[in-house]
């Protein structure tokens, strides 16, 4: 199945950790520069995506706010 979303701030990743709670889930990413990305969703997420370590993902980024920070 092919989707378009209306989400513009797509990062390709891979998925490299999986910390599973009892309800939520804490996923890291890696993205192309080796930066991480941390994403908390649900555990039944984490499932029904059969999200793995070395996965290639996509990160998609939907906020109503980016904070800009810059060393003086």
């Amino acid at each position: 199945m092919t989707m378009r979303i209306s989400a513009r701030n797509q990062l390709q990743a891979k998925v490299k950790s999986v910390t599973l709670g009892a309800v939520m889930a804490e996923v890291v990413l890696e993205v192309a520069n080796g930066q991480e990305i941390v994403s908390a969703i649900t555990r039944t997420s984490v499932e029904s995506l059969s999200l793995n370590v070395g996965d290639d993902v996509i990160a998609i980024i939907k906020s109503t706010e980016v904070l800009i920070g810059k060393d003086e």
